[in-house]
């Protein structure tokens, strides 16, 4: 618009001065090497006009084409960004039928025109992984990461998926530890890191990160205590294990205060002293631990059960707790302080007093364990009384007798339905 104005105001301009310059053109010489141009100055600016007329017109003209271009050129990237968009919403759909092939040709197929390409290329690794094909999967996932970046968070993600959908544990171990660098707050890093660290039996790696995984607020808080306990037992038999009772014992020095005052952790730690034959390190453990525990604690009778194993040299201070403990005990409770009790009475060879403890467990039948039968029998023959041992004996028989009757009459209608069926058959 500005240049035909300016056009237009030439023309006008030399209108106007027209004839005021008829009788006074001037003369202009415009010299080359062998030409000569004479022309009036009228003359001049007509030719300059038309001249700049011209160079306009080339200039429309060629503007109007690279338009032209442009706009075809966008008709077909808009065509192909419509048909990716179709294809990969056609290609979600054929994941969720288990189509995996099928999908991956459709959300593969025209990935780079698509909105957001990188997903493309995630979803066609997802699913050619998914048909087995490791190749395609590597290959769709190098191409995300070209486009992305080697730091892109979405494809390390899918990449540490994929590694184990491939069983490639240590590969995978490596991508989510990476991966716990960029960010230990994500929480899909996090559930990853939690599979894999766990198929791995890498338990140390996974208390490490057991803190953010409580913040994150990804479980309820049994569902945490439970993953929490999995990964205390899991580290405890793996130190067992590889450095035996001095090194759960160093582990035990280097933990922090919390830990220490988880009674949880501590009876477990009881057990592995306890089966690494390290029984004076689980009395000291153990008389600490009684000493802390209310007398409605939930762990009283975990403790008590590995009470039951224990071979101090002297037990006197946990005996003395123990004897503490059964007053005012309930009925549960007390049967096993008791049991607990009488153990340590006779790894003491002090039979008397296991004797009476010992009919007080044996009188609560309710909450009878296995040995606890055999134990009883062993202490009343010890201390003379032949009666009450053969009394047991004669119960223990006569229950076994019952469950064999038991047993005998309800597989007794079995073998007449068999008989009845058998005859119906060859009838």
């Amino acid at each position: 618009m500005f240049r035909v104005l300016f056009l237009m105001l030439v023309l006008l301009a030399g209108l106007i001065a027209g004839p005021y310059l008829a009788g006074k053109q001037g003369y202009v010489l415009i010299q080359t090497a062998n030409t000569n141009y004479e022309l009036s100055l009228v003359t001049l600016v007509v030719f300059f006009v038309i001249a700049m007329a011209v160079v306009y017109f080339i200039e429309w003209a060629v503007r109007k084409f690279f338009r032209l271009s442009n706009s075809t050129y966008g008709w077909f990237s808009r065509r192909k960004r419509v048909k990716a968009q179709k294809q990969t919403l056609q290609g979600l759909i054929k994941m969720d039928e288990g189509n995996y092939s099928k999908a991956e040709k459709l959300i593969g197929k025209n990935a780079k025109h698509s909105d957001e390409p990188i997903l493309n290329f995630i979803k066609a690794a997802e699913a050619a992984q998914q048909r087995g094909d490791d190749f395609n999967a590597n290959k769709y996932l190098m191409e995300a990461t070209e486009l992305a970046g080697p730091d892109n968070l979405v494809v390390e993600l899918a990449r540490t998926r994929i590694l184990l959908l491939q069983h490639k544990l240590p590969a995978a171990r490596s991508s989510v530890d990476s991966l716990l660098v960029m960010t230990n707050k994500n929480p899909e890093v996090l559930k990853l890191a939690i599979e894999i660290y766990q198929k791995s039996q890498a338990f140390e790696a996974l208390d490490e990160i057991l803190p953010m995984i409580e913040r994150s607020s990804m479980y309820s808080a049994q569902e945490f205590t439970a993953l929490q306990q999995a990964v205390e037992n899991g580290l405890l038999d793996e130190i067992m294990n590889e450095d035996g009772a001095d090194g759960l014992l160093a582990w035990w020095q280097d933990q922090p205060r919390k830990r220490h005052n988880d009674n949880y952790v501590r009876i477990a730690l009881i057990q592995r002293l306890i089966d690494c034959n390290d029984h004076e390190s689980a009395y000291e453990l153990s008389v600490e631990t009684l000493k802390k525990l209310d007398a409605d604690s939930e762990f009283n009778q975990p403790l008590y059960a590995q009470i039951t194993r224990l071979q101090a040299t002297d037990s006197s201070k946990l005996v003395k707790l123990l004897q503490k403990r059964v007053k005012g005990a309930d009925e549960k409770a007390g049967c096993c302080a008791y049991r607990a009790l009488g153990y340590l009475y006779v790894r003491n060879a002090d039979f008397a007093k296991a004797a009476e403890v010992f009919k007080k467990v044996v009188a609560n039948k309710d909450n009878l364990e296995p040995n606890d039968i055999t134990m009883a029998t062993y202490v009343f023959e010890q201390v003379g009384e032949q009666d009450l041992a053969k009394q047991l004996r004669d119960e223990v028989l006569k229950s076994a007798m019952a469950i064999d009757t038991l047993v005998t009459e309800n597989a007794e209608p079995i073998i007449e339905n068999t008989d009845t069926l058998l005859l119906e058959q060859r009838s």
